[in-house]
């Protein structure tokens, strides 16, 4: 695993337009039943334009981001060693049916421990104003060649 990567930020991905199937359909991968990610009258009820996407939807956008580092030729990633280490969302607001985003992803931590290697990227998620919706961040463990 390359040190160097950290501070390194990717060139944004492009927009991604929330389709309010793709949010009914990862509602239901989730078991998130909440009407809110289903019914757009109960969204719209509820102040929201159209439904709204469950918290981890977040990792649609951010899949995008990661496979730009994992692709990175310097980086030293075998990603058949990659394991889900950690994730975790800092939300502004929820994810709503209709949003057009753009993500961007920039390495914070690159750490060693025990021959296995790990690497944590933030991903900004931003609405065309550029206005913060979510910020997704992922540690990568990637297992050292005695794992």
């Amino acid at each position: 695993m390359n040190p160097d990567l950290v501070g390194r930020v990717f060139a944004p991905v492009s927009p991604y337009l929330v389709g309010r199937e793709k949010v009914r359909e990862f509602a239901r991968a989730v078991f998130a039943t909440s009407p809110l990610n289903h019914d757009p009258v109960a969204a719209s009820a509820a102040g929201y334009a159209d439904v709204v996407a469950p918290p981890t939807f977040a990792v649609v956008l951010q899949e995008a981001t990661l496979a730009q580092l994992l692709a990175e030729p310097d980086a030293g990633i075998d990603f058949s060693r990659v394991v889900h280490g950690e994730q975790r969302f800092s939300y502004t607001r929820p994810i709503v049916a209709g949003d057009e985003l753009t993500a961007t992803l920039s390495v914070t931590s690159v750490k060693t421990l025990g021959g296995n290697a790990m690497v944590t990227a933030e991903s900004v998620i931003v609405d065309p104003q550029g206005s913060h919706v979510v910020t997704a961040i992922s540690t990568l463990v990637v297992r050292g060649d005695d794992a």
